[in-house]
């Protein structure tokens, strides 16, 4: 049945425009309906052929010259061949005829904003939200929504697309939009307060409670959004992005096991993506498993070659079982996409020390303390490594330098010491670990794992030991 009305329908549009060819032609034609003109003009509509769609156009409004369809058709013709001012005119025109006509509205828009005039495009539907209700409301709504889009106004997209579920709770397009909006915008409490209402009254929109789970994390509230997300998940169980966002969550709230089922539920559902991989990845490596952290982040960068970061954490997990040569060929990979980003060369200088091959350490550190002169960790790994290398004197002026650079940090002070004191100059390293004690006791750790042997000299231990009970009284 169904192939016969198509066949019917075929041959019926066949006929259609062998008439409109005779009409064209100026030959013997019988009297094509305003309806058919209609039908030719999307034929030729679909078929890109927009010269002949044009040409029925004007054939069907000088047979139908008060016909407010076949204007708004043309008008919607002109727009896609960009002559905005000859589309307002037709449409000024017909209006006349049928000013209820949706369709008006919506095109004499696009012609504003075609022509850069946001706000003639909001004055006209905002003016209109007033004539129309129902579904065509709600269509006026979504293209204001999006003119404020386009004019940079968020909130007042949120607006629209609260007026719309205001009406229309189930609207699957506005509960998708929304869901971003709420995000952009930060409206987080009244999305929850507006779902909400539509629970109450829907409590089986999987939508509804993922918008309400979203706006629930946006305010880091992870326990309540991970509720919502458990009821869409249970209304759709095959919801993957519902899955997506509680793994966010339960790693928010470093619940790495729970993530990591709900992660692994999301490459079932969905096909497999490389952030997905990587979290899995950092879950597993969080709860010190990292051979599997390993074999998720190497299946991401499978997905992503080009994410150098991804071959850092694969180091990473090597670093944490002190295989040290396998974390410097994952580094290599990181490094020969991004070579000068700081991470990358600290921790390369970390393996290059542990395997006694301090002078290239020495050059890993040297570039972090170059790109971030102000890092810390930079500065400390730096004179780590020349004091585990031997080099004091090297060692003392780079701890000139990083007091200098940052502010009489007290660590340096401390390292100062402990070089001074290799240097078998006791006198001016007691001098300087004094200083250090007086800004900050506590750092005097960090002294001892440098230069454990240090604490074989009496001065130093009456030393420490007197601030010790400095601190007790």
């Amino acid at each position: 049945m169904a192939g016969n009305s198509y066949r019917e329908d075929k041959e019926e549009m066949r006929e259609l425009l062998r008439q409109f060819e005779n009409l064209r032609s100026g030959r013997q034609h019988s009297f094509l309906e305003e309806d058919s003109f209609e039908r030719i003009i999307d034929y030729f509509d679909e078929k890109d052929e927009l010269l002949k769609a044009m040409e029925a156009a004007d054939f069907g409004i000088e047979q139908f010259p008060f016909s407010s369809v076949l204007m708004i058709k043309k008008a919607d013709l002109l727009l896609a061949g960009r002559k905005y001012w000859d589309a307002l005119e037709i449409l000024e025109k017909a209006e006349l005829y049928d000013s209820n006509d949706i369709n008006l509205f919506i095109l004499k828009t696009d012609a504003y904003l075609a022509l850069d005039q946001q706000s003639k495009a909001v004055e006209l539907l905002e003016a209109a939200l007033l004539q129309f209700e129902g579904e065509e409301r709600i269509e006026l709504l979504f293209e204001l929504a999006d003119v404020y889009d386009d004019y940079e106004e968020f909130d007042k997209v949120f607006d629209c697309l609260k007026l719309i579920l205001e009406e229309d709770p189930t609207n699957e397009e506005a509960l998708y939009k929304i869901c971003f909006w709420t995000d952009f915008t930060g409206r987080n409490e009244e999305s929850i307060k507006l779902h909400l209402q539509i629970i109450e009254d829907y409590p089986y929109s999987e939508l509804a409670w993922f918008n309400l789970g979203a706006a629930y994390q946006g305010l880091k509230l992870y326990e309540k959004a991970i509720d919502a997300y458990l009821y869409a998940v249970t209304i759709d169980e095959k919801f993957d992005y519902a899955y997506r966002n509680m793994g966010d969550a339960y790693l928010r709230l470093r619940k790495f096991k729970e993530a990591i089922e709900v992660l692994e539920k999301v490459l079932e559902l969905s096909r497999p993506e490389d952030v997905i991989y990587e979290a899995i990845g950092h879950c597993y490596h969080k709860i010190g498993n990292f051979a599997q952290a390993r074999f998720n982040y190497r299946k991401a960068s499978h997905l992503n070659p080009d994410d150098s970061k991804l071959y850092y954490k694969m180091a990473l997990t090597y670093i944490n079982e002190e295989q040290w040569e396998s974390a410097v060929k994952q580094l290599d990979s990181a490094m020969r996409i991004h070579r000068n980003l700081p991470e990358y060369n600290l921790a390369m200088g970390e393996c290059k020390m542990q395997l006694r091959l301090f002078k290239e350490a020495i050059q890993f550190f040297g570039n972090v303390v170059r790109t971030r002169p102000k890092s810390v960790a930079g500065w400390e790994a730096l004179i780590r490594c020349l004091f585990k290398a031997g080099f004091y004197e090297e060692a003392i002026e780079q701890c000139h330098a990083a007091i200098k650079i940052t502010e009489g940090k007290s660590l340096f002070i401390f390292y100062h010491s402990a070089c001074l004191f290799a240097r078998k100059k006791s006198k001016e390293a007691l001098l300087q670990l004094e200083k250090a004690m007086n800004k900050s006791p506590r750092q005097v750790k960090k002294l001892i794992d440098l230069y454990p042997a240090i604490l074989q000299n009496q001065q130093v231990v009456d030393l420490i030991g007197r601030y010790k009970k400095g601190k007790k009284s």
